[in-house]
């Protein structure tokens, strides 16, 4: 905490995961969010509506724990392409 002062840890069913300080906000979503805006920080805050200092320190932790944040991106990503593809599953049972 003394490396990362903007980050603490939450435990849930999945496991301890990183947070960003007074926004209720994963390490790993705002990641992906600065991802998804190729690459700009600035932008990352104006759309997940925090700080930028918060963006640039998960950012920061990001480099410093790629592995653990990528871990979480890819479950992440998983688990919305299960519950896509059992919606249009459960769409095209119900038109048959």
């Amino acid at each position: 905490m003394d490396e990362h002062p903007l980050i603490r840890f939450a435990e849930g069913p999945a496991g301890r995961r990183a947070r960003l300080v007074g926004t209720g906000k994963d390490v790993w979503e705002v990641i992906a969010t600065v991802r998804d805006n190729g690459g700009d920080a600035a932008e990352a805050a104006r759309y997940l509506e925090i700080p930028l200092g918060l963006v640039q320190a998960a950012v920061t932790y990001y480099g410093a724990y790629q592995d653990e944040i990528n871990q979480w991106i890819q479950t992440n990503e998983q688990e919305a392409a299960e519950a896509s593809a059992a919606w249009y599953a459960g769409q095209a049972a119900v038109k048959q």
